[in-house]
């Protein structure tokens, strides 16, 4: 079976999980978009499927094998959020099925992120009682690391583009004279046929979709271009077939 990547740090969000008069502590976590787009990228979008069961409580995320032939599935139960308890229950479900299959495993190696007071802005909530706080600042990861078994070994979050949070060593900053550009990853044997079903289902040339990215073969496009086109394909209806 694939194994899958380890997540970028721009796959990653931060959730505020603590806040008191001294300072917040944050929890990484990654969405089901997030997810979906690691299962389409490593196996294909043909290649997989999910289903829900128990009035959204679990998810069943099956991937198919070539070797045995057969789906094999992973499931896993998830928990209400605080808003639209519905979606937020599906897509809890789903995104733990995924951890399932090791996609984000990785997040539970975090280490304890706690930023203070002097590096966010706290707020006393309104309210009777005893004194609660709270934190409208949004943070985001700016690099992450692992080592060899996957464990992140190196984090760096920001809050308003400034550095709040450093563990281990992190990368130099990149700047517009430093930055390199990266080789785009191209596509594998999984995307080109997902890519090639979309065409059939409907009636959209390939050689339409290689000139809308200046390219000559299908074995030339990177990941952007294939998410790009799967997205347009996915939004036309089926070819009319006249007997």
């Amino acid at each position: 079976m694939k194994k899958f990547r380890t997540l970028r740090a721009d796959e990653i969000d931060c959730r505020i999980a603590t806040a008191t008069e001294k300072g917040i502590s944050l929890l990484l976590y990654k969405d089901a978009r997030c997810d979906m787009n690691i299962l389409d990228e490593s196996v294909g979008a043909e290649n997989w499927q999910h289903h829900h069961s128990r009035d959204n409580a679990n998810c069943t995320v099956a991937i198919w094998d070539d070797s045995k032939n057969q789906w094999i599935e992973k499931e896993d139960t998830g928990t209400e959020s605080n808003t639209e308890k519905e979606k937020g229950l599906a897509s809890d479900s789903f995104k733990r099925a995924c951890f399932n299959w090791g996609i984000g495993r990785e997040l539970y190696t975090a280490p304890f992120i706690w930023i203070p007071a002097g590096k966010c802005k706290i707020e006393k909530a309104e309210g009777a009682g005893r004194a609660k706080y709270t934190c409208r600042d949004r943070f985001s990861v700016s690099q992450i690391g692992y080592d060899a078994e996957n464990n992140i070994n190196a984090l760096v979050i920001k809050c308003k583009n400034k550095v709040v949070f450093t563990l281990g060593q992190p990368e130099p900053e990149e700047t517009a004279d430093t930055m390199q550009p990266q080789r785009p990853i191209l596509v594998e044997t999984a995307h080109i046929n997902t890519l090639y079903v979309e065409l059939s289902r409907t009636g959209v040339g390939l050689k339409q979709i290689l000139r809308n990215y200046d390219i000559k073969d299908v074995h030339e496009m990177n990941i952007d271009q294939f998410r790009d086109a799967m997205d347009v394909l996915k939004g036309k209806p089926d070819m009319i077939v006249s007997y």
